[in-house]
């Protein structure tokens, strides 16, 4: 897996899976891409919908970056599902991902140190045949011109470091932009010399590279 750069991390390219048994029962671990909180919790439902007769759906999930982070033991003792679930995660540097461990208890119970090991060792092997590409950490700014400021931003475009990804036009050009922090500079350099008008929009992810 490979390391966050200062301006992109890795993500999962596309779902995974794994599976163990022990002592009886089974351990199905799936990963899944998950952009934000309402994409992971719609795989959630769709999986329990799909699973209904499992005993416990535990998982953890990280989102953006820095991840926000979080697990769930689903029944499970405290600390022995969600917590190793996403030290799987935390070890190869994912985000942008959810990862579940559904368990299917086979009669014997396996311990505390028994269901770490088993959630843990589920969940790191599916994280090993995930394929991994990088998403760009890119700030949203709206920014308002006149219409004989466009030419001026026009030169600084250069996609997908930056670029205009929605776009309104009525007394003034309302631009939405995206860009990477490298590149931040020379927009507020343009702003301030130019007298504009620059705001925060809600972040976005964007996708940069392929499967390694």
């Amino acid at each position: 897996m490979s390391d966050a750069s200062p301006e992109s991390y890795p993500v999962p390219w596309q779902a995974a899976a794994a599976e163990l048994r022990e002592r009886g029962s089974r351990f199905l671990a799936r990963l899944h891409p998950a952009g934000d909180e309402k994409e992971a919790r719609r795989i959630l439902e769709a999986t329990a919908a799909e699973h209904p007769g499992a005993s416990h759906h535990c998982w953890a999930w990280r989102l953006g970056w820095p991840p926000r982070e979080r697990s769930h033991d689903a029944g499970e003792p405290s600390g022995t599902a969600g917590p190793p679930i996403l030290r799987a995660l935390q070890g190869a540097g994912l985000s942008d991902v959810l990862l579940l461990v559904i368990r299917w208890f086979g009669g014997t119970k396996l311990g505390r140190g028994g269901l770490v090991r088993a959630y843990g060792d589920a969940a790191r092997a599916a994280v090993g045949e995930a394929h991994v590409g990088h998403r760009l950490q890119r700030r949203r700014l709206r920014l308002r011109l006149p219409y004989a400021e466009t030419g001026a931003l026009e030169r600084l475009l250069d996609p997908p470091e930056l670029e205009v990804v929605a776009s309104h036009y009525g007394a003034e050009v309302d631009l939405v932009l995206a860009v990477v922090l490298s590149r931040l500079p020379a927009l507020e350099e343009l702003v301030a010399r130019r007298g504009l008008s620059l705001s925060s929009v809600e972040p976005s992810l964007e996708d940069e590279d392929g499967p390694e």
